[in-house]
């Protein structure tokens, strides 16, 4: 049996570094980022951001976490009450489909209200958010609870139907 999905608190630009170290422990982690143009004053350069700046998700057993709590850069693991609480299977599994489908995606702020939506075809086919219009184009904004945080992808709207 896995173990559920926890969100690890980290420090600013530790993101990789944490995931990676996570990673040459045996453990199962994810770090998902986006891809964005970036200018400086000579040049426009592309760059890879976390989508969850400051979190990585890690899969690992609740009783056994000073591993996790050791990595560099770690400042805690997300919970109530001292205890680690575990992120939404489905939550990371949707965001994990947003990043392997390669569609544009970046951070969006939290999201409570609106309607939900199903995606019915393409690379996401399955898949449950929030429809948003933006500049004559729709976004499917999938959120993370626990982080109160949330990821939109660009999406056809010929691709979805409404959750009843």
């Amino acid at each position: 049996m896995a173990f559920p999905w926890f969100a690890i608190r980290v420090k600013s630009n530790f993101e990789r570094r944490t995931s990676r170290y996570l990673e040459g422990l045996g453990l199962e982690a994810f770090h998902p980022v986006y891809r964005t143009r970036r200018r400086w004053s000579d040049r426009i350069k592309q760059v890879e951001l976390p989508l969850f700046p400051g979190y990585v998700f890690c899969r690992f057993d609740p009783q056994d976490r000073l591993p996790v709590l050791q990595a560099p850069g770690v400042v805690s693991v997300v919970g109530f009450g001292g205890r680690p609480t575990p992120v939404d299977e489905e939550e990371i599994a949707a965001v994990q489909s947003i990043v392997r489908s390669g569609a544009p995606a970046l951070p969006w702020p939290f999201l409570r209200v609106g309607q939900r939506v199903r995606v019915s075809s393409g690379a996401l086919s399955g898949l449950e958010g929030i429809l948003l219009e933006i500049r004559n184009g729709c976004r499917l904004v999938v959120s993370v609870t626990l982080l109160q945080r949330s990821v939109a992808v660009e999406i056809d709207r010929a691709d979805i139907e409404p959750v009843l």
